[in-house]
Parts: structure tokens; C-alpha cells; sequence
């Protein structure tokens, strides 16, 4: 007999872009660090690597100029100004705890699932209110040999709230995060806080912020 389940039963969410307003953080601490080294750089030189995750931010940037760097030294100092300059100044994107809140008032599973390493998403976390043992599970840069846009850091978060990818929903701001929620076999909410829903338009879904996600991201029907 067909019967239907709603899901998703999980949603996993990326963090810069999706949970918290960061880029422009992150690129003044990295445009800070590569001055500090003596290269000058544009935000614009960054726009390729949103969503890669800092090693790749940092040494796409880096390659792009010839520029030779030792990717943690350049990665650590990125990040000590970045942990600075976000103190009382980053903010939650629009909708984040309403959306968290629903979630777990409807029984759902819920990720973070960062390309970012711990250092930076436990950082983003304080700052604006959302302890990570608000979260089943969080998976960082350094659960995961390769980063978006391969889904392995979809299918592992996945795994540790016990469920399979297809059956969560990922939220992402990212073409490379869109990529890989595909990849993942997941359903996707693209927020087009860093890119346009023509650039996302791989994406199942696409709002301005969680506060306008659609109400059928989080309950459509499956037939088995």
C-alpha cells in the first residue's frame, strides 16, 4: 500500500552566509592579513572561493597573484583578526532562531555543517547566540578530507544525526554549497545572500534569509 512521510526529517545548515552575515568579515581580515604580508588585494578577488572554506579562500587568492604562502600560517593570522573584528559587530541573519526554533518544534534533526574550520565556526556561533549544543551535530573543515563541492561534509553530517542525506534538507548561500547538496543527494534552501538565485538556480528552493524560506521546505511528501 503507498503511504507518504514527511520530510525532511533533518536540516543541515551551512554557517557563513546562512546562519551569520560573516563575508564581509572574513574578507577585511583576509585583505588585512594579505597587507600585513605586503600584497594588496580587492574583495572582488575573492567572490570564486566563497563557501570553499579558508584554506582555499585565502590560497585561491594567493595563487591568483603568485603569491607563495604557508596556508596555516596566513590562515591562523586571518582568523585571529577575523575573531576581533566580529566581537558585538556580527549578527544573525534574518530569521535564524525562528527557523532553528520550528525546526526542533517539529521534531527535526539539525547540522551545521561549515566549510569553515572549528576555530572560526565556534567563534560565529558565540556571537550570535547559538550554542553549538543547540545543534545534533557540527562538522567543520577538518571532519572532511574533501570540501565542497564534494558532499562529503552533507553525507558525514547526515550520518551523525543518523539519517540519510536524502531525507534532509541543506541550506546553503554558495554554488559551491549548492553543488554539493546536490552531489549529497539532499534537497536544497539557497539563501542569495552572497550570490543570485540565477547563479543558485541548481537549488530546490531560494529566499532572501531563513525569515522568507517557503513553508514547504521543511514538509513535503515522499511515496514509498
Amino acid at each position: 500500500m503507498m503511504t507518504k512521510n514527511k520530510l525532511p526529517l533533518g536540516v543541515i545548515f551551512d554557517m557563513d552566509g546562512v546562519l551569520a552575515d560573516s563575508e564581509e568579515f572574513i574578507c577585511k581580515a583576509a585583505c588585512n592579513m594579505f597587507a600585513e604580508q605586503g600584497l594588496t588585494v580587492q574583495p572582488e578577488d575573492f567572490l570564486p572561493f566563497i563557501g570553499t572554506g579558508e584554506s582555499r579562500y585565502l590560497g585561491g587568492v594567493a595563487e591568483k597573484y603568485n603569491f607563495p604562502v604557508d596556508i596555516d600560517t596566513v590562515k591562523k593570522r586571518t582568523y585571529d583578526i577575523y575573531l576581533e573584528i566580529i566581537k558585538g559587530a556580527l549578527k544573525p541573519l534574518g530569521g535564524v532562531h525562528e527557523f532553528i526554533e520550528t525546526c526542533k518544534t517539529m521534531g527535526k534533526k539539525i547540522a551545521v555543517a561549515s566549510s569553515a574550520d572549528h576555530r572560526k565556526v565556534l567563534g560565529n556561533l558565540a556571537e550570535i547566540n547559538l550554542p553549538t549544543e543547540r545543534f545534533d551535530a557540527v562538522i567543520t573543515a577538518e571532519d572532511v578530507e574533501h570540501k565542497k563541492p564534494a558532499p562529503d561534509i552533507f553525507l558525514l553530517a547526515a550520518k551523525r544525526i543518523g539519517l540519510d542525506a536524502k531525507d534532509c534538507l541543506v541550506v546553503e548561500d554558495a554554488v559551491s554549497g549548492v553543488a554539493a547538496a546536490n552531489a549529497a543527494g539532499s534537497r536544497c534552501l539557497a539563501l542569495t545572500t552572497s550570490f543570485s538565485k540565477d547563479e543558485l538556480s541548481a537549488a530546490d528552493y531560494w529566499a532572501a534569509d531563513l525569515s522568507e524560506a517557503p513553508s514547504e521546505v521543511l514538509s513535503w511528501t515522499l511515496a514509498i
